[in-house]
């Protein structure tokens, strides 16, 4: 299904890329023919220079920028028809105020009502050509899932009557909102059994992973009876940083932690668990500048990195770059870039933190660290889209299996990008044993729960004093 979703993700963009060409060509049209004309003359020529077909081009792509930011490609699958229309309208008109002022409103004019025929007929081109293709996609998606031909692999946690009933809600909804029943898994209870005739068995909670990663799920219904409500904070901390969205029966709402939100109205009804997300707009900001500044910081430090390479290499045998497993978003490892800050087989005897004063840490590995030199490289991760500028540092499988054993919701940390920098790291730095990694988490948690663009603002800001200060370990 997730192919599924890139797909159709694609045809809006290719939809609204075509739509605002042609808006933009025939608004230029309209300015020629109709206004121009009547000032230059009748006989007024009118040539497609390099402006038109550069406008037909660059124009385009700031209409689907703005609608990225807008969110309008984050969810395809799921899309009101009606709430797209309005939403339409206000991202459309904000858009072509700016493009108003920025372009057209220092051109030529008879009179002051040529301004707004200019601008409604831009505003309605535009709505209609990007608009209406939408609609047609979204109608075509919203078909294919009202007649199960699409939808999104759904698993049930639980095995008595509430699960019966969900299930039985399901299948018959008039209207379906896209649950594939694949399987349910069971919290206690009747197990091994198929629920309803054909939702067969898939395991138990203690292996739920396993069963998400296994059969490609993309939505986990929370169905479980009074008796077992004690389990759902265990669960959902074990599921949260998984690419699946997780959902619940109503009567469950008062013991799920996190922001809950009502789902469609003609399906069945289900509350959406999730935690607070950055707004969309500020998402796409985040993005742009982790790329850009990470871009410009490997261009910038070029001379720098070259000359840590050079004194690195003279300071003793080892690599240059160090690179280690790490563990990213949605659990998924990744090999993390650094300078080599320690003696060459410092980990010969396994996994062991630095701490202050280590003597494994060379003399040129202490001052880089101290200034965070040997972090710079952690920019070809982030152009790898394996980390951020800002989010919980990424640690080894070793040490989360331990913090876990303390803090089972150190999950929550795996649901983003991990980061360079942390608020965690800028108020304890580098963590020298388990006790400042859990210390850290709650930092991290803290982040999650206030994750904003100005706090990684915020958070930048104090880092890059703590690196000319010298302050890391």
């Amino acid at each position: 299904m997730k192919k599924f979703a890139r797909r159709i993700r694609l045809s809006y963009i290719l939809a609204d890329f075509a739509g605002s060409s042609v808006a933009w060509g025939l608004f230029y049209l309209f300015r020629k023919y109709f206004i121009e004309t009547k000032l230059y003359g009748e006989f007024y020529r009118v040539e497609l220079g390099n402006k038109f077909y550069l406008g037909i081009v660059l124009i385009p792509l700031f209409f689907l920028f703005v609608f990225a930011m807008a969110g309008f490609y984050s969810d395809p699958l799921r899309r009101s028809r009606l709430l797209e229309f309005g939403k339409s309208l206000v991202v459309t008109l904000a858009a072509v105020v700016v493009l108003f002022f920025a372009l057209v409103l220092d051109d030529a004019i008879g009179n002051y009502s040529t301004y707004y025929r200019s601008f409604a007929v831009l505003f309605l081109l535009q709505v209609f050509f990007t608009w209406f293709p939408r609609f047609i996609i979204t109608s075509y998606v919203s078909g294919k899932i009202h007649r199960r031909e699409a939808g999104f692999r759904t698993l049930i946690i639980g095995s008595n009557s509430k699960a019966e009933k969900l299930i039985s809600d399901i299948k018959n909804e008039k209207m379906p909102a896209g649950n594939l029943l694949t399987g349910y898994v069971s919290a206690g209870g009747t197990e091994g059994r198929p629920l309803n005739g054909d939702v067969i068995w898939l395991g138990t909670v203690e292996n739920i992973i396993t069963v998400i990663e296994h059969h490609n799920i993309d939505e986990v219904i929370l169905a479980l009876e009074e008796s077992e409500y004690h389990l759902v904070e265990g669960i959902v901390d074990t599921i949260c940083y998984r690419d699946v969205l997780v959902k619940a029966v109503p009567s469950m709402r008062q013991v799920i932690s996190g922001h809950v939100d009502a789902g469609p109205i003609y399906a069945t009804p289900l509350l959406r668990v999730s935690y607070r997300e950055m707004p969309n707009w500020q998402f796409m900001i985040k993005q742009a500048l982790d790329y850009t500044l990470s871009a410009l910081a490997l261009v910038l430090f070029s001379p720098l990195m070259a000359v840590m390479a050079l004194l690195i290499r003279l300071s003793g045998k080892g690599p240059v770059i160090f690179m280690q497993e790490r563990i990213g978003r949605y659990g998924k490892p990744f090999m993390i870039y650094k300078f080599r800050s320690m003696e060459d087989g410092a980990e010969s005897d396994g996994p062991r933190l630095a701490v202050r004063g280590d003597s494994r840490i060379t003399p040129l590995g202490r001052f880089m660290r101290k200034h965070r030199f040997d972090e710079i490289p952690n920019f070809i991760n982030v152009l790898r889209g394996e980390m951020s500028l800002v989010g919980p540092r990424p640690e080894r499988r070793h040490y989360i299996e331990q913090i876990k054993q303390k803090a089972p919701w150190y999950n929550r940390v795996l649901s983003v990008k991990p980061g360079i920098t942390c608020w965690g790291q800028v108020k304890l730095g580098y963590a020298s044993d388990i006790d400042t990694m859990l210390e850290r988490l709650d930092y991290d948690l803290l982040y999650l729960d206030n994750v904003s663009l100005f706090l990684d603002l915020k958070i930048i800001y104090y880092t890059l004093g703590t690196i000319i200060r010298g302050q890391g370990l």
